[in-house]
């Protein structure tokens, strides 16, 4: 048994793996070993699932950076700490199958970051989201000035780094950084529901779209329109593919239909 294992909770559901922040005396909020035991559950269901869930025991998903660890840092093991935080996100963001992150609470700080890192966030009518750093005279150290900056625009994060803001799960959904709010006590449930639609998916689109997307999203359009063939033209010649293709020409899959049409 791995010493992190009491920092996360990990169940596979079927083909979604669920992995709990488990510090709720802290809020769950994110120290150095705590980084490392997120990476080895993240490594642990690229190998087991075919997507993932990520969310927080008791009331918050995740209060961000344990402050007490990281005053005490030298220069360059701040730096050290930073890019490690870079590396295991993008095992989530860039990894090889796609993670909801299910928020309850707050997802303030580095929580917001972790969050931001995944593929679809849902979140609580009583969720929040707070970016602190102004107030504390540090700065996002986990890729918020990437992720989230992209998620809801250099502008909006800029307002709530510099006033230290607090915005509803509702106004976060408006803003962009949420694609999914539900009601109280439902979102691990609603989280895991999602993550199983899109387990069902073929593996290679799944890794293409978490994977080409963001890439295509950094080059200019000519380059992302040729980047976008290649991948296109990649993805159909999978046998996974052309056995999908089959079963809707000759009427043995679903058709796209209009919400509430049944």
């Amino acid at each position: 048994m791995s010493e992190n294992d009491a920092l996360v909770t990990y169940e596979l559901r079927g083909k979604v793996a669920v992995i709990g922040l488990n510090r709720p005396a802290k809020r769950n909020a994110i120290s150095d070993r705590f980084v490392e035991a997120i990476n080895e559950a993240v490594l642990r269901a690229r190998a087991e699932a075919r997507a993932g869930v990520i969310h927080g025991h008791g009331k918050h998903f995740c209060a961000g950076l344990d402050l007490a660890e990281h005053s005490e840092k030298p220069l360059f093991e701040a730096v050290k700490g930073s890019r490690r935080w870079h590396t295991v996100f993008d095992h989530i963001e860039r990894g090889t199958i796609p993670f909801v992150a299910a928020i309850s609470g707050a997802a303030v700080g580095g929580g917001f970051e972790l969050a931001a890192s995944t593929h679809i966030r849902v979140a609580e009518d009583s969720a929040f989201f707070a970016l602190p750093e102004g107030s504390r005279g540090i700065f996002v150290g986990g890729g918020g000035s990437v992720r989230i900056a992209r998620l809801i625009g250099p502008a909006r994060m800029g307002d709530m780094m510099l006033t230290g803001r607090v915005l509803s799960a509702e106004a976060m959904e408006r803003w962009g950084g949420v694609s999914y709010v539900v009601p109280e006590g439902t979102v691990l449930e609603r989280g895991v529901e999602i993550a199983g639609q899109m387990a069902t998916n073929a593996e290679f689109t799944n890794y293409a779209i978490i994977n080409a997307l963001p890439r295509i999203a950094d080059m200019s359009s000519e380059d992302g329109l040729f980047a976008e063939s290649m991948v296109a033209s990649l993805a159909t010649m999978t046998d996974d593919a052309k056995e999908r293709l089959r079963d809707f020409l000759e009427k043995r899959a679903a058709k796209v239909k209009a919400p509430g049409d049944g």
